[in-house]
């Protein structure tokens, strides 16, 4: 039964369809947005229709961005010849907020998933690969620690190893403040494999 007006209704069930959001909260958010002065729901919906007009991809490193390149591949202070391999531009956003990362990125919008259909082709490699004519020491495999992430390292670190590059991949293990019993075990061989000495 529709308790809401057509509206609302259209509304609740546009706001459900995003990602992490359900019935509950769509309704909540809803509500929300109606009880919101008409200035500001208008500054909202504009900034979704700029986003979505203006949005696109980095020519260098395929993040998301409104200029032709994004501001870490546009700026001279980062080290041009370490690139990290991430999966997303969220991925990339989490390193940065760490502040200590001074070489730039690429983003591959995806990681390699035969079951799900998704092939080398259907990711930024290809772009990737393009940018290893350049003079590149060093490629930091940043992907997720997931099967599909462990595949697509494993491609790259192929593809890449041959042409004298430097391959690295990050370091998974413990997070801080975890108890070893409650670890996995694929866990804490990671976390063996990369220690470090101290």
């Amino acid at each position: 039964m529709d308790y809401y007006s057509g509206y609302i209704s259209k509304l609740i069930e546009e706001l459900s369809g995003l990602p992490g959001i359900g019935a509950k909260t769509a309704t909540r958010l809803a509500f929300h947005i109606l009880d919101m002065p008409t200035e500001h729901v208008e500054e909202l919906a504009n900034a979704m229709v700029n986003a979505k007009a203006n949005v696109k991809y980095c020519k260098t490193c395929c993040t998301l961005t409104d200029q032709e390149q994004c501001p870490i591949c546009s700026s001279p202070q980062r080290d041009h010849r370490t690139i990290m391999v991430v999966e997303s531009t969220k991925d990339m956003a989490a390193y940065e907020k760490v502040g200590e990362y001074k070489g730039v990125y690429h983003v591959l919008h995806g990681a390699i998933n035969p079951m799900a259909g998704i092939g080398q082709n259907d990711i930024r490699l290809k772009e990737l690969f393009q940018r290893l004519k350049e003079d590149i020491d060093e490629i930091i495999i940043a992907t997720n620690s997931s099967v599909e992430g462990e595949a697509t390292a494993m491609y790259i670190s192929k593809v890449v190893k041959p042409l004298g590059i430097k391959v690295t991949r990050i370091a998974s293990g413990v997070p801080v403040g975890g108890d070893l019993e409650c670890i996995d075990n694929i866990t804490l061989l990671r976390a063996l494999q990369g220690r470090v000495v101290i």
